[in-house]
């Protein structure tokens, strides 16, 4: 029989069968590993199975590559820091629905374990859209699609940089870019070199930027492509940022063609 003991990331449950579940957990030292839970459904085990929410957990299963068994109990809740803000839930669920649908199975990726933590501690502070925006260059380069954001392709001068390319993930400095601005992508002030307020707008170019690379690069080939969990965030967002503007949102939901 094979088991281990953990502290897992909740980052979705099905239902199974009249009252268990499937549970998907993320793990510094297991990875992503699915396991059923007797009484998933059941109130007492609500708070515990919510998305976001950090477990204490024992598996075991009777094969080395068969379906487990759970028994869970909740470490921390961090679905309560952002239950009252339908943005920061978005960006959450966003998050782990990337890990679940991204991330190959009991494959180890401590990194992004704890990369995840900060994110959610971020959720309390100012900046915590940056913050999201680096968990997903993280969550990009962990799948080994890294954006090199540091120095301009094209030769360019790197204390301008204003594009990136959609091909090869590059930084592109203002004036090599200009003649092709409308097939590259904005990079946000707050991830150039020198620095730059990581006020909302910025986010959202961030957003776009990720969004691209996670639709062409990471789900291209997925066969239910990119997870509507992020969609639905870029959406909920950019509809913020538009709020606030007065402006009527631009619909996100597709990041462009190749």
């Amino acid at each position: 029989m094979d088991k281990w003991q953990d502290q897992g990331i909740v980052l979705g449950v099905r239902a199974h069968g009249e009252n268990g579940g499937i549970v998907q957990l993320l793990t510094p030292s297991q990875g992503r590993v699915a396991g059923y839970v007797r009484g998933a459904r059941s109130s007492k085990m609500r708070g515990t199975l919510e998305i976001g929410s950090v477990v204490d957990a024992n598996w075991q299963s009777r094969t080395d590559d068969g379906l487990g068994t759970y028994m869970l109990e909740l470490h921390k809740s961090y679905a309560a820091v952002v239950m009252g803000d339908a943005v920061k839930l978005s960006a959450m669920q966003s998050a782990c629905a990337l890990c679940a649908w991204g991330l190959p199975e009991r494959e180890a990726h401590d990194g992004l374990y704890y990369g995840l933590l900060a994110l959610f501690d971020q959720f309390e502070s100012p900046v915590w859209g940056a913050a999201y925006i680096m968990w997903e260059i993280a969550f990009l380069k962990e799948l080994g699609f890294s954006l090199d954001l540091t120095a301009c392709a094209g030769g360019g001068d790197d204390r301008t940089l204003a594009y990136v390319s959609p091909k090869t993930g590059r930084a592109v400095s203002h004036s090599a870019g200009a003649p092709y601005k409308d097939k590259l992508l904005k990079m946000p002030d707050f991830l150039k070199p020198q620095g730059g307020e990581p006020d909302e707008e910025e986010v959202a170019k961030g957003l776009d930027m990720t969004g691209y690379f996670l639709e062409w690069w990471v789900f291209a080939h997925h066969s239910h492509g990119i997870p509507p969990q992020r969609l639905l965030f870029a959406e909920r967002f950019a509809r913020s940022v538009a709020e606030q503007d007065t402006q009527i949102p631009t619909p996100v939901g597709h990041y462009g063609a190749k």
